[in-house]
């Protein structure tokens, strides 16, 4: 199987049921909703739409946080040529052209000063004000073209709202009652964005997944992780807010401290941009991609290429391939003894260090015995995430009485998750497991499995128990 995880987002290009089941047989993962598109109701009505298409697979909701978006340009890309003067205007609901670009956040425009920079989208076209106000005046610095409804950059000075916005709230509050397994925060710089969210959704079977995308989200990036459950490197607005050639570096970092962490990991943003339109990508990309697989990375998401791409489905089955080569270079002998500190949160409840040691002893005991498979058996999906950690080489197989957790595990790298009835026996819970590798074709008479399980221990789960096990 593939370890690495692909997650697509759904927009124009990709949201009829057709192209989405085509996606899910091309190899996606997880499929990746932005709830800065269109309003509550229609995002909602498409979200249920999907899950009903998508049952088994994760579904993440990317609420946009304090972001700043233009109105439409449309579908046809808008050229913005250099010295061009552009007419900002602050206006909800309104199209933009390559003569006037409407803001779509109110009182942001007068706090501009004569010389800042504002970048479109990604940061390849910006604007240099040379006259703030309601209806400021700039001009094109670097030329481009810009369709949909891209990211505004603005000072980050501007930008000072506190996490969830009145907007995310808005948007929380409808999603209380849906069907999905990850939610993206936009702009965290704190631990505290990613509390306060979580208390504002009030569930707990969500994983919040942070996106790195600001100078303070890198500098309190420990803090940020201990209290997420996945992590985004958000390299768009993260490209536009950092110098861009610390972006790499940046890169490699935040994906080691999620994997030390137990995290899910998604590196995000022009992984394969150039197939938006192109019916193939730029060397340069397809090596991103395979860099970012032996970094470790646990899923890589595509943004435009499957929302407004031409061939959102040829982008996925591209990326498979690449990922597909790109393993088999990977090097899974070493990566576990790489990690050096092995930390599975910050907080470091006895639990969790317990949970830690073992799965560290089950990861030596499967490489030292040759282990066909790592059966994992889990309610939270906490165990699973910590042996995969380590990059084994051998398959990861959950066991879990949760559908969600189960549908959550489709981001994590290496795992193949099966739902179960819950059990209470642990001999029970091994045999299960057995039978379904065998059955699955992982394993044949005589070979290794190593088998986890866990008890409850003082009102905690702990997988406290290895179990290496010559199949039958």
């Amino acid at each position: 199987m593939r370890r690495t995880r692909i997650v697509a987002t759904i927009g124009p290009a990709s949201d009829s049921d057709e192209v989405i089941r085509d996606l899910m047989k091309a190899g996606v993962d997880v499929f990746r909703l932005s709830f800065a598109h269109g309003d509550i109701p229609s995002c909602i009505e498409r979200l249920r739409r999907i899950r009903a298409l998508a049952p088994d697979l994760a579904l993440m909701v990317d609420i946009p946080g304090p972001k700043i978006r233009a109105g439409s340009f449309g579908t046809t890309p808008v050229e913005l040529h250099v010295g061009d003067e552009i007419e900002l205007v602050e206006a909800y609901d309104e199209a933009s052209s390559a003569q006037r670009i409407a803001v779509e956040r109110l009182g942001v425009l007068s706090m501009l000063r004569k010389g800042d920079k504002i970048h479109i989208g990604d940061g390849g076209v910006s604007l240099d004000v040379t006259s703030p106000g309601k209806s400021a005046k700039a001009v094109v610095s670097s030329g481009g073209s810009v369709m949909g409804k891209p990211g505004l950059s603005l000072p980050s000075s501007i930008l000072d709202d506190r996490l969830p916005t009145e907007d995310d709230r808005a948007r929380l509050e409808a999603l209380r009652g849906e069907s999905f397994e990850i939610l993206a925060v936009s702009f965290v710089r704190s631990a505290f964005d990613i509390v306060s969210t979580r208390s504002v959704l009030s569930r707990d079977d969500v994983m919040l997944m942070a996106k790195i995308e600001t100078r303070e989200g890198v500098e309190n990036l420990d803090e940020i992780i201990s209290v997420s459950d996945a992590i985004m490197v958000a390299r768009g607005d993260l490209g536009v807010r950092m110098p861009i050639e610390e972006v790499p570096h940046l890169q490699k970092e935040i994906v080691l401290h999620g994997i030390r962490y137990a995290r899910p990991v998604v590196v995000a943003t022009q992984m394969l941009e150039s197939m938006t339109h192109a019916q193939v990508p730029t060397r340069a990309e397809v090596t991103d991609v395979a860099n970012a697989v032996l970094d470790g990375t646990s899923a890589v998401m595509l943004s435009g290429e499957t929302a407004i791409g031409d061939d959102p489905v040829g982008v996925v089955v591209t990326m498979d391939r690449i990922l597909r080569r790109a393993e088999k270079s990977f090097d899974y002998d070493n990566w576990g003894t790489s990690l050096g500190v092995q930390r599975i949160t910050g907080a470091g409840s006895r639990a969790i260090r317990i949970t830690a040691a073992v799965t560290g002893a089950a990861w030596r005991a499967a490489m030292e015995e040759q282990a066909v498979a790592i059966v994992a058996c889990t309610r939270s999906g906490m165990t699973v995430r910590a042996i995969s950690r380590f990059r084994p080489p051998m398959p990861i197989v959950a066991i879990t009485p949760s559908e969600s957790t189960a549908r959550q595990l489709h981001s994590s790298w290496g795992v193949q998750a099966t739902y179960v009835s819950p059990a209470t026996d642990i001999d029970d819970l091994c045999d299960f497991a057995i039978t379904q590798i065998k059955l699955s074709g992982l394993a044949k008479s005589g070979d290794t499995v190593v088998v986890m399980a866990g008890s409850a221990s003082g009102g905690a789960a702990i997988t406290d128990t290895v179990r290496m096990i010559i199949v039958p």
